[in-house]
């Protein structure tokens, strides 16, 4: 067979093509994360603030902790569940924010490839959890409220154990096939990430061949876990609602009401802005959208989560506010000593 000059250019193009991302592919040893491209003086302005965030936040959810052990009348289903999900906030804010205040501070911005990859998993397989948790703890309301005789057989404490290792492992192997997969594509020597942290929408873009087959599999991993977690959620306050509806008098009625409202809100919230970003993740969000939006269900939300179940909860309070007691008079203590 005789190849013309046409052929001939367009097959050592295509060879040259392949060539260059083998070559690429094998260059690439690291990731530059471009995070939020301001000027110098505001970047150095926003590390406090993000920094301020993670301590309020890694106290906030430590404080819950600490009144679940110490106070005994808080060691029940609804606790437990609430003690695992502020451990997990504070392993979900840990994997992005350290990162992000270094390079905040730093010229240079990059991650290598494993330590990306890293940190895609942690990010993505504690945010798999999160969904995981809400489910049982959506379900411990309807319990409680609509099946009360039956809480205290239904939600015993190793049944409760089971739940949330059962929720722990399922969130840390979810994600592991779309990982490996976003992980063997070949990258091009383009290797800046326009985010804060590694997620694979920008990842997949600095591919140098399509990869439509990764795309969709990942589309359909966080449609399934977005929406199935969301329904069962939301047929849980279903039945609540209609069962709080029919309680006779208003005080039991805002009662009630009042229990579920604090995990209501935390639910609106984290999936409010997920869906935002992951729900159509081939619909080409603006990579600014995406930034902004991940950065709040990523550090503002894990902030609102001790709040709301501090300031909504008067047992929360009143265990917090023993806690506070303590620690002042061993500080009183020790001074006097």
């Amino acid at each position: 067979m005789v190849l013309n000059n046409a052929d001939f250019s367009h097959t050592h193009l295509v060879s040259s093509e392949y060539s260059n991302v083998n070559n690429c592919s094998s260059s690439v040893s690291e990731f530059i994360l471009l995070g939020f491209p301001y000027i110098w003086e505001i970047q150095i302005l926003l590390f406090p603030i993000f920094c301020g965030t993670y301590i309020l936040t890694l106290t906030g959810n430590l404080c819950i902790i600490c009144a679940v052990r110490w106070d005994h009348r808080l060691q029940t289903p609804m606790y437990i569940l609430l003690v695992n999900f502020s451990f997990l906030e504070i392993c979900f804010i840990t994997s992005t924010v350290p990162k992000m205040l270094a390079n905040l501070l730093s010229e240079t911005r990059t991650i290598c490839f494993y330590g990306c990859f890293l940190q895609f998993y942690f990010f993505f397989s504690e945010g798999t959890a999160e969904t995981f948790f809400l489910s049982p703890m959506a379900f411990d309301r309807f319990l409680a409220i609509c099946r009360p005789l039956h809480y205290p057989t239904v939600t015993a404490a190793q049944r409760c154990i089971r739940i949330g290792a059962g929720c722990w492992v399922c969130g840390f192997l979810y994600f592991l096939l779309p990982i490996y997969l976003i992980s063997q594509l070949p990258f091009c020597c383009s290797n800046k990430i326009d985010h804060f942290l590694c997620d694979p929408g920008p990842l997949m873009k600095l591919s140098c061949v399509p990869a439509p087959a990764t795309e969709i599999i990942c589309a359909i991993y966080n449609l399934v876990l977005i929406f199935s977690t969301l329904f069962f959620i939301t047929s849980s306050y279903t039945l609540v609602i209609r069962a709080v509806l029919r309680v006779p008098s208003a005080e039991g009625r805002h009662k009630a009401f009042s229990t579920c409202g604090s995990h209501l809100a935390v639910v609106s919230l984290f999936y409010g802005s997920i869906m935002v970003v992951y729900v159509s993740p081939t619909a080409g969000n603006p990579a600014g959208i995406q930034k902004y939006v991940t950065l709040f269900y990523s550090v503002l939300t894990p902030l609102f989560n001790p709040l709301i179940y501090s300031l909504r909860n008067k047992e929360m309070k009143a265990a917090l506010r023993k806690i506070f007691r303590i620690v002042r008079f061993r500080q009183t203590h020790e001074r006097n000593i």
